[in-house]
């Protein structure tokens, strides 16, 4: 791994590097257990910037560039705003105050198309279904000898609950049960991979990020989304592939893709799957 005297911030696979249309609240945190920031991160880490506009707030992620005006950009993730470098901040926020109505309009439509798209809410009763590596697994109640029980070759899960056991109680069940299932893969994965790279993390956890999928940070400690285990194991293997190739390249250059390539050459084709499973179309668990 590449040493600097400078920290660097966290490479995350996120929405700007998949250009995924996502939106995130602001304040959102990236795993329940942790409390909200108190100034929201855009997806590169940085902390987003704030104006108080009446009694709304709004965050919002500045570029410098050397365009000649002030663009203003809305997607899934938020406002961006580009501006060149010799605008100052008091020039930018009167922008921002004149087309207010327009950035409140945008970001509107931007949550009801997502709220749109986004998957009904698991029922979560016996024969309740939920994707497992690609696959859909039949949730079942009353397991024997109060153990829980996954059959591979049904594609069953059963849980030792009665028949009339809460949904609450189902849901943290199997939820459970997928982030031990993800916490033991995931850990298999990039093994396998640092291995074929010939490069060391640190440590890696589970995260609940709502725009990532997964992140490496430059003193080797790498997060990978839990609900990847959602989809097929190649899939995963892009996203282990992936933050591994930061221990040799912090950015996204085309030596890092290129690194990404001698470790999974089919990395195109996963990243187009991830561009159209964004983590909003997952199963609302």
């Amino acid at each position: 791994m590449q040493k600097s005297s400078k920290p660097q911030p966290a490479a995350a696979l996120d929405s700007r590097q998949l250009d995924l249309p996502l939106f995130e609240a602001p304040g959102k945190p990236d795993s329940p257990p942790q409390p909200s920031p108190a100034v929201p991160l855009a997806p590169d880490g940085t902390k987003l910037r704030h104006i108080t506009l009446g009694a709304r707030s709004l965050y919002y992620y500045l570029k410098r560039s050397s365009r000649r005006s002030i663009g203003f950009a809305i997607d899934g993730s938020g406002l961006t705003i580009t501006a060149p470098r010799w605008v100052t901040l008091t020039d930018i926020e009167t922008a921002i105050t004149e087309k207010q109505r327009w950035i409140f309009t945008k970001l509107t439509e931007w949550q009801t198309r997502v709220e749109q798209r986004a998957l009904p809410r698991v029922d979560w009763k016996d024969g309740a279904q939920v994707p497992y590596l690609g696959h859909p697994v039949s949730v079942t109640l009353g397991a024997p000898h109060g153990t829980l029980l996954f059959d591979a070759q049904q594609a069953s899960l059963a849980l030792p609950l009665p028949m009339q056991a809460d949904p609450q109680q189902i849901k943290d069940r199997v939820q459970g049960w997928l982030q031990s299932e993800a916490k033991r893969l995931f850990g298999e994965r990039l093994d396998i991979y640092a291995e074929k790279l010939g490069v060391n993390y640190r440590a890696y956890a589970l995260s609940s990020a709502a725009t990532r999928w997964g992140s490496c940070s430059s003193d080797g400690k790498i997060r990978l989304n839990w609900r990847l285990i959602h989809f097929p194991v190649s899939i995963i293997d892009y996203v282990v592939a992936h933050e591994l190739a930061h221990l040799r390249e912090m950015n996204h250059s085309p030596r890092f893709w290129q690194t990404v390539e001698s470790i999974f050459p089919e990395f195109r084709e996963a990243r187009q799957t991830l561009k159209h499973h964004p983590p909003e179309l997952l199963p609302a668990l």
